[in-house]
């Protein structure tokens, strides 16, 4: 694998959540700097050294919502 995807979007309550796409991996913060840090704990773990991603992309999803 070359490449893994996160999607990432705000929190409700504050902060950041990020998705793996095609993986079971989830992970949140509060800052973005942390959230790379523990996206690239996540991804460590749950890869052994062969299969292992040589890039993560964030992704970053913003929702905007406003009146007609």
């Amino acid at each position: 694998m070359n490449e893994i995807i996160f999607l990432v979007e705000e929190a409700d309550e504050g902060g950041y959540i990020a998705k793996a796409l095609g993986e079971s991996i989830f992970t949140q913060s509060e800052t973005i700097a942390e959230l790379k840090e523990l996206v690239k704990d996540a991804v460590k773990c749950h890869f052994d050294l062969a299969n292992m991603p040589k890039m993560i992309r964030l992704h970053f999803v913003k929702e905007e919502v406003f009146a007609v």
